[in-house]
């Protein structure tokens, strides 16, 4: 999760367990908005197998459905599921087995739109070997199956107005990073350009980024803005902060203060 950085560095921040560990989250964002009920990603869901599951130690008792229900809504209340890009851990929720063979797939959301953008999708099916263990086409082909699947085209802007997007391409290509416009504020959902207030220094870039080196180009620009822009900054890895907002320091951006989301909506 952090590259190159030592660990003896590292573990300041996000401190390992005994099998070298740390902890994540898998935090999603639903947006209301008049008749529009929009999720951002949506975890990993429950799908994959028991050895799947077994490399990655999940605990909690948290689920998108609990999650849901909490805030008044079902699975047949959204509207768009957004999906910042491909990897198992932001879209694997928005499938399950319809069968008990585990052989078909089928939507979780069955009245919503799924966004992705082309060169992406095409990106993710067609996968590299590098990534390959984390575009699962079960989370996917289902999607383009039921007819949900929708491009959005960088060229015309958001189709959303409640958001525009940024596009990056160092930690996969074409990852989608959403600008939400919120009372006056702008909060970005970071997926994995900014996974947790760890990464904030700018050599602390995942070893899961396809291209480190551009990575860094675009963290710099991104965190600048960030700065001189005031943006909340919400996270979707960091297992205990859920927002964060950046100050300038000598040594760069840095962080000024985390806090819950549930502070800008009261």
């Amino acid at each position: 999760m952090f590259g190159v950085v030592p660990k003896v560095i590292w573990q300041k921040t996000n401190p390992a367990d005994e099998n070298n560990m740390c902890s994540w989250a898998m935090r999603c964002l639903l947006i209301e908005d008049r008749n529009q009920l929009i999720l951002i990603d949506n975890g990993m869901g429950d799908k994959q197998d028991d050895k799947f599951f077994s490399h990655f130690y999940l605990h909690g008792n948290y689920t998108l459905e609990d999650s849901l229900k909490r805030a008044g809504f079902s699975f047949n209340d959204i509207t768009d599921v957004f999906l910042t890009h491909l990897h198992f851990d932001h879209c694997g929720g928005g499938v399950k087995w319809k069968d008990a063979q585990k052989q078909i797939g089928e939507t979780v959301f069955p009245n919503a739109r799924y966004w992705s953008n082309e060169a992406h999708w095409n990106w993710a099916i067609n996968p590299n070997a590098r990534e390959k263990a984390s575009f699962l086409k079960e989370n996917m082909l289902p999607i383009q199956q039921s007819g949900q699947l929708n491009f959005i085209d960088p060229a015309l802007g958001s189709p959303f107005t409640q958001f525009d997007i940024l596009y990056v391409d160092g930690h996969t290509d074409k990852m989608m990073i959403p600008h939400i416009h919120y009372k006056g504020h702008t909060i970005v959902f970071a997926a994995d350009l900014l996974p947790s207030v760890g990464h904030i220094p700018l050599p602390y870039v995942m070893s899961y980024d396809t291209r480190p080196l551009l990575t860094l180009d675009e963290k710099e620009r991104f965190l600048h803005k960030a700065t001189e822009e005031q943006y909340i900054i919400f996270m979707e890895h960091d297992a205990v902060n859920e927002c964060c907002m950046l100050k300038q320091t000598e040594k760069g951006p840095r962080l000024d203060r985390s806090f819950p989301l549930s502070e800008l909506v009261k």
